[in-house]
């Protein structure tokens, strides 16, 4: 469970950003749209946050910002070498900023405990990295450390709270400047930080525009129980497909003995096993107007219905597993109706039982509706002086269930809107 990320001197994001996915007070759907939290401190959480913005107001920035840091907690150990660059980027546009280190701070909660963890990084090393752990709603300093650049070497000062347990001094010592000390705690055996490691591995699922290959969908509709359940995804989203015929000769399942397995942990091993499929080995079954069944190959059908297929089997393991699932460009591809059809399979507690999240970038306007979200779900994102700003409908007066929050925007009144001006342009002659 997301509670909110902050982010600073990233990209086009200079000053500190911070996306809460807290809800207010308001009333409205609250059966629906928020849940309480299972923490040992009961909060209320909202289950999806749309970002409107123009192009390159930096929307992309904040779901590759979260991406950034996740991959950075994953990979800083077991695939980063001495000397290998970090992936950091920061804003440009400053003369400070650009040797200034990017920071990143996640509050989330996981196996019912809130973890407050961050750091900041330039592309050489860690400046400084934290984490606090509420077990039972007090916060506990688990650890963090500092560069200090006061003597003649750089060197770090560490501080470890007496929560945290296990071989610190061993774990302190193996840590590079170019690697964090969660994941290299976790990469030599350290039980009590998994959890927080797993949630950014297991738990966090971001894409950027071109969305999923159809891998994962493709080797689910092998299994009797999984394909049902996306044939039924497909005819209830009003897709004119009777059946999908998976032929096995193309290409053989890794996972054939895998039948019992979670949904989750089964799509783990496909997305090991498979780093390309042929989707030739897809066919879509379709009814003619006698009834006779007519094939289509995957590549034969709309570019919508090829990118819904991929969704659906990362959709159905979040919604099914309580993922935090961050979209970028959400809208693409899909038409209006569709996309409020894959939202409201959040807002819905009978196909959101493990209170997934979902966040995305959008320009997708027709969803932008009192009757569609909760006013502190729709947040706008702006360029200032070349810098990203990232604000909530929270922020302005919106009347509940009167304010026609589609025109209202369009409009101008809460920004984030394109600015073009007048341009003549000199055809020369034919």
């Amino acid at each position: 469970m997301l509670i909110d990320f902050k982010v600073k001197n990233y990209r086009s994001i200079k000053d500190e950003q911070d996306l809460s996915m807290l809800s207010t007070k308001q009333k409205e759907h609250i059966d629906t749209h928020t849940f309480k939290s299972n923490s040992a401190t009961k909060i209320n959480l909202l289950k999806t946050a749309a970002i409107y913005g123009a192009n390159a107001a930096g929307k992309s920035n904040f779901i590759k910002a979260l991406k950034t840091m996740q991959e950075v907690v994953i990979n800083s150990m077991s695939t980063y070498q001495r000397g290998h660059l970090l992936p950091i980027k920061p804003f440009l546009f400053d003369v400070e900023t650009k040797n200034e280190p990017t920071e990143f701070e996640v509050n989330f909660i996981t196996n019912s405990v809130r973890y407050q963890y961050g750091f900041s990084a330039t592309q050489e090393r860690i400046v400084e990295e934290w984490l606090i752990a509420y077990p039972k709603g007090r916060p506990q300093n688990w650890f963090a450390r500092v560069l200090n650049t006061q003597t003649g070497t750089p060197s770090y000062d560490w501080q470890f709270g007496e929560k945290f347990t296990g071989q610190k001094q061993l774990w302190q010592e193996s840590t590079r400047d170019n690697a964090l000390f969660l994941s290299t705690a976790i990469y030599l055996n350290s039980e009590q930080l998994k959890p927080v490691y797993d949630w950014f591995d297991k738990t966090l699922k971001i894409t950027g525009v071109g969305g999923w290959t159809p891998k994962s969908t493709i080797e689910l509709c092998k299994q009797d129980k999984h394909k049902n359940s996306i044939l039924q995804f497909l005819q209830t989203a009003d897709m004119d497909i009777d059946d999908i015929i998976i032929d096995e000769n193309i290409t053989k399942s890794k996972d054939s003995e895998g039948l019992g397995k979670g949904l989750a942990a089964l799509l783990i091993e496909i997305d090991e096993a498979y780093s390309d499929v042929d989707t030739s080995m897809v066919t879509m079954m379709h009814k003619d107007n006698s009834g006779k069944r007519v094939p289509l190959k995957l590549e034969e059908e709309s570019d919508g219905t090829q990118k819904l297929f991929a969704f659906i089997g990362p959709w159905l393991d979040s919604l099914e597993n309580g993922h935090v699932l961050l979209i970028d460009e959400l809208h693409d591809n899909f038409h209006p109706l569709m996309v409020k059809f894959l939202v409201d399979l959040f807002h819905n507690n009978l196909t959101n039982k493990s209170n997934a999240q979902l966040i995305f970038t959008t320009h997708e306007t027709s969803i932008l509706s009192q009757d569609v979200f909760r006013r502190d779900q729709i947040w706008f994102c702006e360029k200032k002086n070349k810098a990203t700003e990232l604000y909530s409908l929270v922020e302005f007066k919106a009347r509940k269930g009167v304010t026609d929050l589609e025109k209202a925007y369009l409009s101008g009144r809460y920004g984030a809107l394109p600015y073009f001006k007048n341009i003549t342009l000199e055809m020369g002659e034919v």
